[in-house]
């Protein structure tokens, strides 16, 4: 059976008092109240090393919102994956839209940055996805694939299954455009089916889809039915714990 997943993208927001708060909060809540699925939240570096501290490892898994392609050395500013792996996470978000679009990372660099993720023992939250005009054009499908062959189909079968992918339609991160759940099914079927021509059917079988994408409590039942989406990449509804736990709560 693979994993179904809620996982929390915090991206740049929350200092470090208001970070160790919240994750405080959904380790009591989801102590009262256990969760029916695997639950991560993704930090922002400088919360990493506290928020583990006050994190039920049994509960909640946790995991960096990047890592750098450079395994150590002159590189002033970056984070590398050791030093990732060193704060007690088990998690790194690589590929995001919005460090593909803001920060230019290129399939190459990404390549880069699963290696290093892998080799320090992190297990990859690998996004994919196309922009509004892509879609328009009809090109989702050959968009998520150059994405995939890109940077992690060069993996052996042991080193693919430590991967989890996340689906993101750009068009609907943070603007209250949702893929209809056909729609993001349509799409998590069509992932699921070149994974099993690269890898075969049960590899295929096992590897958890995510969908990412203004994806909150009210829409989360309908989209976590379907038969090939395995949960969900939460970026705004992960920053109250209320809002998360809805989600998670999905799953019941």
């Amino acid at each position: 059976m693979r994993k179904k997943i809620v996982a929390g993208n915090w991206k740049m927001n929350m200092n470090l008092q208001d970070g160790i708060a919240l994750a405080r909060e959904l380790n009591e809540q989801l102590t009262a109240d256990k969760p029916n699925c695997d639950v991560v939240i993704c930090t922002p570096f400088i919360h990493l090393a506290s928020v583990a501290q006050v994190l039920d490892p049994t509960l909640i898994g946790l995991g960096a919102e990047n890592c750098a392609d450079k395994e150590k050395g002159a590189y002033t500013g970056e984070v590398s994956a050791e030093m990732v792996k060193s704060t007690g996470a088990q998690y790194v978000i690589l590929g995001h839209s919005e460090r593909r679009g803001y920060y230019a990372e290129t399939p190459e660099i990404l390549k880069e940055k699963v290696l290093l993720a892998l080799k320090n023992d992190l297990k990859v939250i690998f996004c994919i996805g196309e922009s509004l005009e892509e879609r328009e054009e009809g090109k989702q499908n050959e968009v998520v694939k150059a994405e995939l062959e890109g940077s992690v189909f060069n993996l052996d079968e042991a080193d693919f299954r430590k991967i989890v992918i996340a689906y993101e339609p750009i068009w609907a991160i943070g603007t209250g455009k949702t893929a209809t759940s056909d729609q993001a099914e349509e799409i998590h079927a069509y992932i699921r089916s070149i994974i099993a021509e690269r890898y075969g059917k049960a590899v295929a079988d096992d590897t958890t889809i995510l969908y990412g994408g203004s994806c909150k409590a009210s829409n989360a039942p309908e989209l976590f039915a379907k038969e090939d989406i395995d949960g969900g990449l939460i970026g705004g509804a992960s920053l109250k714990a209320a809002d998360f736990k809805g989600i998670i709560d999905a799953w019941k």
